[in-house]
């Protein structure tokens, strides 16, 4: 079974979408975990009442943890690999878009392969989440070094083996950028990412998405760099000025 994690915060323009977009997936053998983090508006309503209108079978499939404060997505995220039931382990934010068949191709790539860590190509959307046309392709594999270069891997198309990957690798710390950190943390232990280059995802940002401000990436990296990977400040030079190129590219 796939265990789909979501975080949810504030919300409540996208949730349903969210619920209705994973229930539409070609692949079936699924438990959808949402962990509402101390929403301040109508997220919590929100999936409340579609799960109420949902068939008994359905709700069974779908899980609301809803936590007593907001602590941020790594912890949000955490709490629901806690209590996750599948083999396979994967994430969602609550605002991206899915395609119908990225759970079924994604499946298909890690079995053929034999692999812990996958992750997949995708395009960047509007606050619509209409493809802009922009699609960010992958390599076909990833090691701890290469990683630091390239922040290729996103979020919401990873897929996670469990039996082959330690959970307490896979939780995320309490950090900006927790998940990239969360990405070398695993590789940094010997596995290796593998990228399937089809889009299964659409990255919706609105336009002033804190992703989207420059400055704050670039803070956030090196402080990866240098606090959480402990890396000289000549190697954190010199990552820092690869990844700066690769993504600039990867948005142009």
């Amino acid at each position: 079974m796939i265990s789909i994690i979501v975080p949810v915060y504030n919300a409540d323009k996208y949730i349903t979408e969210t619920i209705r977009m994973v229930k539409e997936q070609t692949r079936r053998d699924w438990e959808l975990i949402l962990v509402d983090d101390g929403s301040a508006d109508d997220s919590v309503a929100c999936i409340e009442a579609y799960l109420e209108q949902m068939e008994a079978r359905d709700k069974d499939q779908i899980r609301l943890i809803c936590k007593e404060r907001n602590e941020g997505p790594a912890a949000a995220r955490n709490q629901g690999l806690s209590c996750a039931k599948g083999r396979y382990l994967t994430f969602l934010d609550a605002d991206d878009v899915w395609l119908p068949d990225k759970l079924e191709k994604e499946m298909a790539f890690m079995q053929a392969k034999d692999v812990a860590f996958v992750f997949t190509a995708y395009e960047f959307g509007n606050e619509k989440a209409e493809g802009t046309g922009k699609v960010v392709s992958v390599p076909e594999q990833l090691n701890y070094r290469e990683a630091l270069s390239r922040t290729v891997i996103f979020t919401s198309t990873v897929m996670f083996d469990s039996e082959k990957i330690d959970r307490e690798l896979i939780k995320m710390p309490n950090v900006e950028s927790e998940d990239t950190a969360t990405w070398w943390q695993i590789l940094r232990n010997g596995h290796t990412a593998w990228g399937l280059n089809e889009v299964t995802a659409i990255y919706r940002r609105p336009p002033r998405s804190l992703s989207s401000n420059k400055l704050t990436a670039v803070r956030r990296i090196w402080k990866l760099y240098r606090r959480v990977e402990k890396l000289s400040f000549g190697d954190s030079v010199v990552f820092l000025v690869l990844w700066a190129v690769r993504a600039t590219l990867r948005r142009i």
